[in-house]
């Protein structure tokens, strides 16, 4: 398929009516830049914590769960510092409360039900291969966003979707797993099922996201981001505390908190600082579905956890046989196959404005 006749990832709405047209070039890379760094510091840190809380001695999932959304208060500070001044003018007639409600209801609870995904294959998977499994997500949401978000697939794209599914195909017949330590065979399976199970979930939620910024909500301003992500992050954590004392789980944290082997201050920082973690990660979801499209926001999560084995390396010193190097490297591959095609939609999207102001003027 031409590249010329693919809908560009780094414009997802016609340049009059995105606001973030006003912007000068450099200006709007900033903000990519911006969100990009939040996105992939915040995720890399965030499965590194998940990891050391279950090697530490934590082995609640649904407290794993719950973390992960439950610093959603943080978001109120951006939300009330970043306001734009051109919201209250908008004369576009709001959904309905009832809609809305259903809205953040629905997405919040599947939410809830991803991270419960997620937190049971950290769980059984050491944080790199965690990683690199979870990296199917830019295949599963290229898939998504073909069919909801209309967005076309070119020869690069398809070869980064081709790629990036070899790469978690290698780890999942990988005999020399590096599951941790009491972990059977069966168990590892598990955990690679579930992790590319939310990982497809994960996507559909990002491209579903998309068009109800563009179908219902109507709005694209950054204050209409946070609050998705505010309220969907509020029905996500009250369904997570609901499961937590439903299953009895809740009696097992006093336990925990005391036998945490690096001490009871440690068990602490490490759940607060893997719920901000999550929280400025997903600032940089939302804003790069915003500023750019969700198809994008997901090939830089796709990169963010190309990159947390190397982090993984480093903290717990996984083990990197030959398997999980291929495995890297072709996420890598896969990535700037993604990021090169991005680029030329750019040029050509550019290109296009530039000759319709021309003609414009000629006019």
């Amino acid at each position: 398929m031409p590249a010329d006749n693919q809908v560009p990832i780094l414009s997802k709405n016609e340049p009059h009516h995105h606001p973030l047209h006003k912007l000068k070039h450099s200006h709007w890379w900033i903000l990519v830049v911006v969100n990009i760094i939040f996105l992939i510091v915040g995720q890399a840190a965030a499965v590194i914590l998940g990891r050391y809380y279950y090697d530490k001695g934590g082995n609640s999932t649904w407290m794993a769960s719950v973390v992960q959304t439950a610093a959603f208060p943080i978001l109120f500070i951006p939300y009330f510092f970043l306001r734009s001044p051109e919201e209250s003018t908008r004369l576009s007639a709001p959904p309905s409360a009832l809609l809305l409600f259903i809205i953040y209801f629905v997405i919040g609870a599947v939410v809830a039900g991803d991270n419960m995904l997620y937190s049971i294959a950290l769980l059984y998977l050491s944080a790199s291969t965690y990683s690199l499994i979870c990296a199917t997500q830019l295949a599963f949401n290229a898939i998504f966003s073909f069919f909801i978000n209309k967005q076309k697939f070119t020869a690069l794209i398809l070869n980064s979707v081709v790629i990036l599914s070899l790469s978690s195909a290698l780890l999942a017949i990988n005999e020399d797993s590096d599951a941790p330590s009491g972990v059977s065979r069966r168990k590892y399976v598990i955990g690679i099922v579930t992790a590319l199970v939310a990982s497809a979930l994960y996507s559909l939620l990002l491209s579903v996201m998309q068009l109800t910024f563009e179908k219902v909500l109507k709005k694209d301003t950054f204050s209409v981001v946070l609050e998705m992500q505010i309220y969907t992050a509020f029905v996500a954590t009250c369904v997570i505390i609901v499961g937590l004392f439903a299953s009895g789980e809740w009696r097992t944290i006093h336990g925990e908190y005391h036998t945490f082997t690096s001490g009871k201050v440690s068990y602490i920082m490490t759940l607060v600082f893997t719920a901000v973690s999550w929280q400025v990660c997903s600032v940089g979801v939302v804003g790069l579905i915003f500023v750019v499209s969700s198809l994008f926001s997901n090939v830089i999560s796709t990169l963010s956890l190309a990159v947390t084995p190397i982090a993984s390396l480093i903290v717990f010193h996984d083990k990197m046989n030959g398997v999980k190097i291929i495995a890297m490297l072709l996420a890598f591959w896969g990535f700037a196959s993604y990021i090169y095609q991005n680029y030329l939609d750019d040029l050509s999207s550019r290109k296009n404005q530039t000759d319709g102001t021309t003609n414009d003027s000629c006019a």
